[in-house]
């Protein structure tokens, strides 16, 4: 059982990347965290999905604006096994945490 920062990536531009797969065999409470470290706006997608190319359905956020030097984050997501925290970014600034346990 893992419990602390579960994923961390700093995504490519205009990209799915897989941040954290929850494991076989559990569940997992978490929140991201979407720091913008640029000058400029930026906009991501946040998926919780059952692949890294999520489908409709699976978007809990849609190009939401990050402003200069800004975090976004969103707590309290439960997911099962397999699940994917799945994120994309139109700009290459942007570092993503995923923190939370697993039980």
């Amino acid at each position: 059982m893992a419990t602390g920062i579960l994923g961390q990536s700093a995504p490519a531009a205009s990209t799915n990347t897989t941040v954290y797969t929850v494991p076989a065999a559990t569940t997992a409470t978490f929140n991201v965290n979407v720091c913008n470290r640029g000058a400029a706006p930026v906009y991501i997608r946040l998926a919780i999905g059952a692949t890294g190319t999520p489908a409709v359905s699976e978007w809990v956020e849609f190009d939401a604006e990050i402003l200069a030097n800004q975090v976004h984050e969103r707590t309290g997501f439960v997911a099962q096994a397999g699940k994917n925290v799945v994120v994309f970014t139109d700009t290459a600034t942007v570092s993503v945490s995923v923190y939370g346990y697993e039980v």
